[in-house]
């Protein structure tokens, strides 16, 4: 196998995506695999990565998925089932090509979302899942908070900011906006893929959450096998735990992931 950089960029098919890596290499220890948000990247998760390398031992692979950060461009609109795509098809290849042998997901909004459909693959490499305000369906605060970043994007300095971490700023926005507020996508779910979870997981959850709601934990605890399922609910914080309460953040998902690697 040969190593990952801090930086670099793996193949997948057609396609260039970065990545960015801290910690021991895949066969020295387990890997926790971040997953981004809908407008985030490789390189947005602040310090998250560097503490989870100290307070857990794993090393910490996070990439852009293709149509952000530096990643490939996306061909627009996005595709209806792009976050199944991006579970089923892509993120197993990405496992591949870096050497991953065993480690647990880390997902944030859209890349929760894509953890939640990960864990029901079965992949034997996974062994749970941390999904940082999921969304298992959509509901009316997701498009309210899609609808405001719209007008801070078309009138704001949203634009300007994103420039700063995405090669195709148009793609990586219009990309994610457009698909969630397509009417044609009111009635997604990924609900009774929940009932096909054979690992741990734990949902963080802020109670002031703008783009989703306790709806969400609802329909996890519905849906998810018993035993399987942790809930945090975070007081007085939003929609980035990991940005907004960093410390209280990076401690819950370091008990947990030291909680499901002891389990063998």
């Amino acid at each position: 196998m040969i190593p990952l950089d801090t930086f670099g960029t793996f193949a997948v098919a057609d396609l260039r995506l970065e990545y960015r890596f801290v910690g021991p290499q895949p066969d020295l220890a387990p890997t926790l695999v971040l997953l981004h948000e809908g407008l985030g990247s490789a390189t947005q998760w602040g310090p998250l990565p560097e503490i989870l390398v100290e307070t857990t031992g794993c090393g910490v692979l996070a990439f852009s998925r293709q149509g952000y950060g530096a990643s490939s461009p996306v061909p627009l609109p996005r595709r209806a089932d792009f976050l199944e795509q991006e579970a089923c098809t892509i993120l197993p290849q990405v496992f591949d090509l870096a050497g991953l042998r065993s480690g647990l997901l880390i997902g944030h909004s859209d890349g929760a979302s894509i953890a939640a459909l990960a864990l029901a693959e079965g992949d034997t490499r996974v062994r749970g899942g941390v999904l940082i305000a999921p969304h298992f369906f959509v509901e009316e605060a997701t498009l309210a908070g899609a609808r405001r970043a719209r007008d801070a994007y078309d009138k704001g300095d949203l634009k300007v900011r994103l420039g700063r971490r995405h090669t195709d700023v148009e793609g990586a926005f219009r990309g994610w906006n457009d698909a969630w507020l397509d009417p044609a996508r009111r009635g997604w779910t990924i609900e009774t893929a929940l009932t096909r979870w054979t690992v741990p997981a734990l949902i963080i959850q802020g109670t002031k959450d703008a783009y989703g709601t306790k709806a969400q934990i609802a329909a996890a605890r519905r849906f998810c096998p018993a035993g399987l399922l942790t809930v945090y609910e975070m007081p007085n914080v939003g929609h980035h735990p990991h940005r907004e309460a960093l410390a209280e953040t990076a401690d819950v998902i370091a008990r947990f992931v030291t909680h499901v690697l002891s389990r063998d």
